[in-house]
């Protein structure tokens, strides 16, 4: 181990034979004297990846040739130690070469062999710091001037094996950089990847794993990738050496990669995997190797020490946030011969069995996930739970179900409900989502659940679980405000398919939950269309289900036959409601006989017409004209705009229609003109009707 940092003391130069010059700086190794890891980052302007500034001298490869410079002096003799002033320093051989030699070539591998042969009779714990600096400095030089076999012939020699195990991992970073950024076609490429493994094999390995990591730490861009590639072999070497606080080493080394990782853009389509631009395909491969030797000593600790049961929880939290990133908005290949090249679902497979493997099976971990009583062995989990672990595990549930990944496991004895509604907390957190990636794995999930319930058959007390309302309403979002189209109709598809699925209350509790709450006129009508079904099928039946049918239905009626603001209704913007209301209201009466009234419908006839009927005629009056207006000044002006070429605005309900040529506006114009001729039409019909019926058992009555 170096030596911890301490005050030093730095002789002026006047004291060096030559005259006086200015006083030396700290000799640094990687921007400081000693750098230091503080919190995951490097104390001082320290950068493994980093070359050492040039603004001073003393931090650059090439900064030993300048020493005799700082002052007037010629630097020779032999390898002594000084004692100047009230402070002890050794004078270091690289100050004593003789200035006749500075800038030959070779001259980096002496300054390093004099550092050597100096230390080699030290004690271990006699390094100073400035051996430190000295060593690195030479060492980056001897890379950068090419002389990497004789430095590497240094770092192989057994004498030096003390001084590489102490000093060696300063060099880790030069190497790193030269393998990163280098040619690949570098004739010196292989000497770099053994110097990089001997000095894995013979450095301290608590040097080595912060270096490590924050060399990791350092990149952006497609270079994340590339440094992960390189070094998790290594990294995973040095984590093995470590004798004690493992489970630290191995959560602080898997943290920093996911870190990083997540920093990557997830492939989404198939020749995005297959492509695979930043690499995280083949990082998520590789991590998979990366962690399995630590898998393997969790399953193979018998006696379940302290040390074992961090190491799982280690493991465990690596495992959730993986399931969250890449995989909660990773895509999967179809199932087929393709899907065992899929690198992604691999990655996927690998992370549910390492959770088997440290005893969390994920039937275990879905099951637990969300009850009130403590699950968790750890409270770092439990306070998190809610908050954290949502997205990973309804990347789990989608994982399972949907992919069909061990679902194996699962136990044959539960029922479709109670897996429905297991999975219905997960899919609500898929919906919540605005990524297509990720609330289409919800679609997904709810027509995994749906498709194994048979109609009518899922009970009205599911109603009563916050899911399973909130979900509907999520879909509602999916199909009126998704921009992707194929996507808004398969969440009409999954909202047709759940209110098939639900029993009669069930269908009346959702209509209403939904007519109040959607605030959308298309909505609303794909809705009143579905109430007129369930109607048709109850007056079908004998008996009469009585949600669709009599009072209840009638509290129903309220929510659908009536103006939300009476005649002053923008009958436009709710024209496919108003539609759909009048061909309800005209099916009513055309099935509903008034002697039979198994609706209620005619008992309930003249609060109808006040709150819907009139209103509505009112209504379409008043938007006719005004509309007419509109069309009629649109038509004076546009010879006027013809001849000039410019574009018009007409202001319709006290909104301006965008700019456009004029005649395009007019067909707008006409276009909700017909629409209200289209309503008045049938609204003209739902009355005739209603005369009719009326008029037909006062006859009967009075026969």
């Amino acid at each position: 181990m170096p030596p911890a940092r301490a005050p030093r003391f730095h002789p002026p130069w006047s004291a060096l034979p030559g005259g006086p010059g200015p006083a030396a700086p700290p000799l640094r190794a990687w921007g400081s004297a000693f750098p230091r890891r503080n919190g995951g980052r490097w104390e001082g302007n320290a950068s493994p990846l980093r070359p050492p500034a040039a603004s001073n001298p003393c931090d650059t490869a090439s900064s030993l040739s300048g020493l005799n410079t700082w002052g007037s002096a010629s630097l020779t003799g032999k390898c002594l130690g000084h004692t100047w002033g009230e402070g002890h320093l050794d004078f270091h051989p690289v100050w004593y070469i003789s200035a006749s030699k500075l800038g030959k070539i070779g001259m980096a591998v002496e300054e390093l062999q004099c550092i050597i042969k100096r230390c080699q009779i030290l004690d271990e714990q006699d390094f100073k710091e400035e051996d430190f600096g000295l060593f690195q400095v030479a060492g980056q030089r001897c890379i950068d001037e090419g002389h990497v076999e004789q430095l590497l012939e240094i770092i192989q020699n057994e004498k030096n094996k003390v001084i590489i195990k102490n000093m060696g991992w300063n060099l880790v970073g030069p190497v790193v950089r030269c393998l990163l950024w280098n040619d690949k076609e570098d004739d010196k490429r292989k000497y770099y990847f053994l110097m990089l493994d001997l000095l894995v094999k013979l450095c301290n390995p608590k040097e080595l794993l912060l270096g490590l990591l924050e060399l990791i730490e350092e990149p952006s861009g497609k270079q994340i990738s590339q440094i992960i590639l390189l070094l998790l072999q290594p990294l995973q070497t040095v984590i093995q050496k470590l004798r004690n606080n493992k489970a630290y080493s191995v959560g602080l080394a898997l943290s920093t990669l996911w870190s990083q990782l997540s920093l990557l853009p997830v492939p989404y389509s198939k020749e995005q995997i297959q492509t695979d631009d930043y690499g995280l395909c083949q990082c998520c491969k590789a991590l998979v190797e990366f962690t399995k030797p630590f898998v393997e000593e969790v399953m193979d600790d018998k006696e379940n020490s302290q040390e074992n049961e961090n190491l799982k929880d280690e493991l465990l939290k690596f495992c959730f946030k993986s399931l969250k990133c890449p995989l909660l908005t990773a895509q999967f290949l179809e199932q087929s011969e393709e899907a065992g090249n899929d690198p992604l679902r691999y990655f996927a497979s690998e992370i549910i069995g390492f959770l088997s493997a440290i005893g969390h099976p994920f039937p275990k971990v879905l099951f637990n996930h969300g009850r009130k009583k403590r699950t968790w062995d750890y409270l770092e989990f439990e306070e998190e739970e809610g908050k954290q672990l949502a997205n990973s595990m309804a990347s789990l549930a989608y994982l399972v179900f949907v992919q069909g990944i061990s679902i194996d496991q699962l136990p044959m004895v539960l029922s479709p409900s109670y897996l429905l509604q297991f999975n219905m907390g997960h899919i609500e957190v898929f919906l919540q989502r605005t990524e297509e990636s990720i609330f289409s794995k919800g679609l997904d999930l709810l027509e995994n659940g749906l498709l194994r319930i048979e109609d009518n058959s899922l009970l009205h007390q599911y109603l009563e679980i916050k899911s399973f309302l909130t979900v509907p309403q999520g879909l509602v979002k999916v199909m009126t405000l998704c921009p992707i189209e194929t996507l808004r109709k398969k969440s009409l598809a999954m909202l047709q398919l759940y209110i098939n699925k639900l029993d009669s209350q069930g269908k009346y509790t959702l209509f209403r939950c939904l007519l109040n709450t959607s605030n959308h006129s298309g909505v609303e009508a794909f809705i009143i269309q579905n109430i007129k079904n369930q109607i048709d099928i109850s007056l079908k039946r004998t008996p009469n289900n009585k949600w669709f049918t009599g009072p209840q239905l009638i509290s129903l009626l309220d929510l659908v036959l009536f103006l939300p603001e009476g005649a002053e209704t923008d009958l436009l913007q709710n024209s496919d409601r108003i539609m759909a209301s009048l061909n309800l209201l005209r099916y009513l009466v055309i099935k509903d006989n008034e002697n039979d009234n198994q609706t209620g419908l005619w008992t309930e006839l003249g609060k109808i017409q006040n709150n819907f009927l009139k209103p509505l005629h009112t209504g379409l009056n008043m938007s006719k004209a005004h509309y007419e207006a509109e069309i009629k000044n649109s038509q004076e002006n546009s010879q006027e705009v013809q001849n000039s070429k410019d574009l018009c605005s007409v202001t319709v309900g006290g909104e301006e229609i965008p700019n456009m040529p004029p005649e395009m506006q007019l067909k707008v114009l006409h276009s909700a003109l017909f629409t209200f001729d289209l309503i008045e039409s049938v609204l003209a019909r739902v009355e005739e009707l209603i005369e009719i019926k009326t008029k037909s058992s006062s006859e009967e009555n009075m026969g």
